[in-house]
């Protein structure tokens, strides 16, 4: 198990997890912060210089996943992780990544005044430097416009603790005493094992009545996706497709879809790749799309986009899988991509 420790920048999350230590039986303390140092050392000048935070690196991102994943293999108990995630993308990507491993998340969330906040970054004074310190402080309160604008999400998403008159120890213990009764509960998000070879995936294009398609927005990955998913050992892959549409949204397709493309994607460490099939799953009626429905644990959102809008929604490689199965249904045929590319 983690114990997820967010907050805004300044709001005390390190001081708070120290303590937490001593109050959770065989828990163990993981900063993401060393991860970023190593990065420094680790990643050529120019790389790191096209990025503000180390949170925006990608391999950021999967190795706070694989190192808290080591570190409870090789320690067991609980991880104690303090780490601000604003980006609700980020969040997802790592919980996500976790959750594929296994490993419940307590996400929890220090939420003192923004008053009292603003009082504890001024004074702060960590490194002993003038300079330095106000440097920190400076990005504290710089940090604060984010902190407010990803509130929203946070406090649905997280157990949230008032820490305006608390200090750390009583902050901990109110943190350990969440966990312990579960108030403070696991995060709500699909645990997707993650593969261990090549797999079959089947996603579903369902059209509106202005042929628009519409796209799922999940909890566990960045960016936006068709529904749809890995197919079983045993099942056919367009079977797979409604099952997967029965799953998320709710709707149950009265005839097997129509194969639009088959593509084979490489292997891209960490993931192994194989063939993604898109079907063709008709045009919804206003009646079906009153029906659709979302599993909170699964899926965040859905919305029917046009070709061009889901250029600033899918990753790359699934846009181009889109543009040929689109292509495809228009023409009444099928076609054959490797990485995205159509061949033969």
């Amino acid at each position: 198990m983690i114990v997820w420790v967010n907050g805004a920048f300044g709001a005390g999350k390190s001081s708070t997890a120290r303590e937490l230590v001593d109050l959770i039986p065989n828990s163990t303390l993981y900063d993401p912060e060393a991860t970023g140092a190593g990065l420094r050392g680790l990643l050529p000048p120019k790389r790191l210089a096209e990025v503000e935070d180390y949170q925006d690196l990608p391999i950021w991102r999967r190795l706070v996943v694989d190192t808290a994943a080591a570190l409870l293999a090789e320690l067991g108990g609980v991880l104690v992780v303090p780490m601000t995630l604003l980006r609700q993308e980020y969040r997802d990507e790592i919980f996500g990544g976790l959750a594929a491993r296994r490993i419940d998340v307590r996400h929890v969330l220090l939420a003192p005044e923004e008053t009292i906040l603003r009082q504890r970054i001024d004074g702060r004074a960590d490194y002993g430097d003038p300079d330095v310190d106000a440097r920190v402080r400076d990005w504290c309160h710089g940090h604060l416009a984010p902190y407010r604008a990803a509130l929203d999400w946070l406090a649905a998403d997280a157990y949230a603790v008032d820490t305006s008159a608390l200090t750390a120890a009583e902050a901990a213990r109110s943190v350990a005493d969440a966990v312990r009764t579960g108030r403070a509960a696991p995060c709500g998000i699909v645990q997707t094992p993650e593969p261990t070879a090549e797999t079959v995936a089947a996603g579903v294009l369902l059209f509106d009545e202005r042929d628009r398609f519409l796209l799922v927005d999940p909890t566990y990955k960045p960016g936006w996706e068709f529904p749809g998913g890995v197919v079983e050992a045993g099942e056919p892959p367009a079977r797979a497709g409604m099952r997967e549409v029965a799953e998320e949204i709710g709707l149950e397709l009265d005839a097997v879809p129509r194969l639009l493309l088959v593509d084979w994607e490489r292997p891209a460490p960490p993931g192994h790749g194989g063939l993604r099939l898109l079907f063709d799953g008709g045009t919804l009626g206003p009646a079906d799309t009153g029906c659709l429905r979302l599993p909170g644990a699964e899926l965040r959102g859905w919305r029917f986009v046009t070709e061009e809008e889901a250029a600033d929604l899918l990753p790359p490689v699934r846009y181009r899988r889109l543009r040929w199965a689109l292509r495809a249904r228009e023409r009444g045929t099928v076609l054959n991509l490797e990485a995205g590319d159509p061949v033969g």
